[in-house]
């Protein structure tokens, strides 16, 4: 029991790693969760960990109080790559100052903005070393990995985006959740090929292959597309919650998916039958949602077209 009661002690709270590639929709997704949190009644912190990003207004912690990457690109003579490598690397280096900075928020609930370097999530080590740290130090991390919707209109950017949803969750380690924002934008450049839940369940990708060699540039490297999807689904770890920033209903379900993969639903000192039941009846798959979302902004876009056509 003594053991069991400094363990609750130790912990330093539980949040989320927001990462993904530039344009994804990080810092947008971190201030309305940080508001849904909010609202919640959920004592939230922003750590904003991008030394290249804008400056967070409510951030409770900046890396830019350590360095900045605009000094680094002048002082190094280092390019924006270059430099955004170094200060994660010097992060690493001295990680005293984060953890002093965190113990001063113990208990509140952490959203991390990370870097929207892809090189930090699929192969460079700093990264998954600083979360690592984190873990460490007792804080209960899960990842939210956002790629852009509309990345499923062209097939082999969607075949791109599962390749590099799958290294990233090889890599950072973490419990995870992927997330398909920019949900109410997805056909803004073209028309899906199939519906929806098949892109989130990522289901079988010969089909995507067949629609992808279709196309005469892409038909000469048939082989390896039909290998990056074997690969894919040989692993069967990637699939993708939908998200409009604009709908508080899918927000929540976010939410509860990542509470569920970080274990703050259990509960830090409350092991009760009723958070345990909630988590066993939470499925997996979220197929309601998904056909919502087809219905709410696939199928009125549908409507819009053939409305416009019949107007012609």
């Amino acid at each position: 029991m003594e053991a069991q009661m400094d363990g609750r002690r130790s912990l330093l709270g539980f949040g989320q790693a927001v990462i993904g590639p530039p344009g994804s929709g990080k810092t947008t997704y971190v201030r309305a969760m940080h508001a849904l949190l909010t609202s919640m009644g959920r004592q939230a912190s922003i750590i904003n960990l991008d030394p290249a990003g804008e400056e967070e207004p409510g951030a409770a912690v900046s890396l830019r109080e350590l360095l900045g990457l605009g000094e680094v690109m002048s002082e190094l003579r280092l390019g924006p790559n270059g430099a955004l490598l170094y200060c994660m690397e010097y992060l690493q280096s001295n990680l005293d100052w984060l953890r002093a900075k965190l113990e001063s928020l113990r208990g509140t609930y952490f959203l991390f903005d990370c870097p929207g370097q892809v090189e930090l999530y699929t192969h460079h080590p700093a990264l998954p070393q600083i979360l690592r740290c984190l873990g460490e130090w007792g804080l209960r991390l899960c990842a939210v990995h956002l790629v852009d919707s509309h990345y499923c209109t062209d097939p082999a950017k969607y075949i791109s985006v599962l390749c590099t949803s799958l290294g990233t969750m090889l890599h950072i380690e973490l419990p995870h959740i992927n997330i398909l924002s920019k949900m109410d934008l997805i056909e803004q450049y073209g028309r899906l090929a199939f519906n929806l839940d098949y892109y989130t369940e990522v289901m079988d990708l010969s089909y995507l292959v067949d629609h992808l060699t279709a196309d005469p540039f892409f038909k000469r490297h048939r082989r390896l597309h039909e290998k990056l999807a074997e690969v894919i689904e040989d692993y069967g770890l990637v699939t993708f919650i939908p998200l409009s920033i604009k709908d508080e209903q899918s927000l929540r379900k976010v939410l509860a998916a990542v509470d569920k993969a970080s274990g703050f639903c259990f509960g830090e000192d409350q092991r009760s039958l009723g958070n345990l039941m909630s988590v066993a009846v939470g499925a997996d798959f979220h197929f309601t949602s998904t056909l919502a979302f087809q219905e709410k902004y696939v199928e009125q876009e549908k409507r819009t077209v053939e409305e416009q056509t019949l107007d012609l």
